[in-house]
């Protein structure tokens, strides 16, 4: 059986892709957690190169994934912060959709359960496979842009087993690409983008929620760049922040958390939160005493100027991050800080 790596979201960061791979076994297996696409400066590479690696992918879709398509199924306007010009015009743009529009929303296996943002607390896996491939029938046929056309809101935000047809499917997707906080009966918060401490009496990380029906597997995930490298014996948070001057991460999967191997590049920042940031964020991030408090202050985030993105892409596609690599990691909280974590506090998510 070839050895399984799970990895956090690449977002375009093709360069940091590929100093990653190259530090992994040219046999593995990889299990990319979505956003594959999106905010760095070379979405159609990644794109392009995840194909290209053929049956040895399995990638979830993301937030970023699913909002691709729907910009090319003409239902979603670009944001200014968006980087998917490439993959819209390129020649082989209806192939690239058509590929992306195939790819699961959950994929379980070997006592793994992967999706890109979180589980409702009640779900087990076996629901939760069931629903994401009610989702992903939609998505492959032929009235898929119909079907994208309905599927963006924050309503409903909690489960109901009698929800009809189009709400189940939209709580679906909001919970598998975009959810963090949660209540314990399943109502999704969409406000709360900080990390795990940023909880409340009611709102919890939704990993932490009590009685959470998928604690008997582990379930790894990416999406929530403020949370960080999480490593429990049932739950694996991957998205270490690559885009905004972070890492990128890669877990081989192991039947105990003591065979786990964590393998990591740092990344060249490619987007600077703080920069992006409107005068009141600034001033709380400036008045903060803690540097992990600028991923919870910066909440704004506008377009880029041409030339600031412009270096940006010319830092990605020189860059050449540093590799760290540590085997037989046991239950851990959070991944040793590299000589960039001072960039990586500041990122944020969105």
């Amino acid at each position: 059986m070839r050895e399984i790596y799970a990895i956090g979201d690449l977002q375009g960061c093709q360069t940091s892709f590929e100093q990653l791979l190259a530090h992994l076994p040219q046999d593995a297996d990889l299990w990319l957690a979505g956003d594959l696409v999106n905010r760095g400066p070379r979405s159609l590479d990644t794109l392009r190169q995840v194909i290209a690696l053929g049956d040895r992918v399995t990638a979830v879709l993301g937030n970023h994934d699913l909002h691709l398509l729907a910009v090319a199924a003409g239902v979603r306007q670009t944001h200014g912060s968006d980087t998917l010009d490439d993959i819209l015009k390129a020649p082989d743009r209806d192939a690239l959709i058509d590929w992306v529009r195939h790819r699961p929303l959950a994929h379980f296996a070997q006592g793994h359960l992967m999706v890109h943002a979180g589980v409702l607390p009640q779900w087990d896996a076996a629901q939760v496979i069931t629903l994401a491939r009610d989702v992903e029938r939609q998505l492959r046929g032929p009235d898929w842009r119909t079907f994208l056309s309905r599927m963006f809101g924050n309503q409903p935000d909690r489960w109901q087993d009698d929800l009809s047809d189009e709400d189940r499917q939209r709580l679906t997707i909001n919970a598998l690409t975009r959810m963090r906080f949660c209540t314990a009966d399943g109502r999704i918060d969409f406000k709360i983008k900080e990390g795990a401490d940023a909880a409340t009496d009611e709102l919890k990380p939704w990993f932490d929620t009590p009685n959470r029906r998928t604690a008997n597997v582990t379930v790894a995930f990416g999406h929530w760049s403020a949370l960080g490298l999480v490593m429990h014996d049932n739950l694996l948070a991957l998205d270490t922040g690559c885009v905004w001057g972070g890492q990128l991460s890669a877990v081989k999967l192991a039947s105990t958390p003591a065979a786990r191997e964590l393998v990591q590049v740092d990344c060249p920042q490619i987007r600077d939160p703080l920069a992006l940031a409107d005068d009141k964020t600034r001033n709380k991030i400036k008045m903060s005493d803690r540097t992990q408090d600028a991923p919870k202050a910066a909440k704004a985030e506008k377009p880029e100027k041409a030339e600031k993105a412009e270096k940006s892409e010319k830092a990605e596609k020189s860059g050449r991050g540093a590799v760290s690599k540590i085997g037989k990691v046991g239950k851990v909280e959070r991944a040793g800080k590299s000589a960039k974590a001072d960039k990586a506090e500041k990122r944020k998510d969105n």
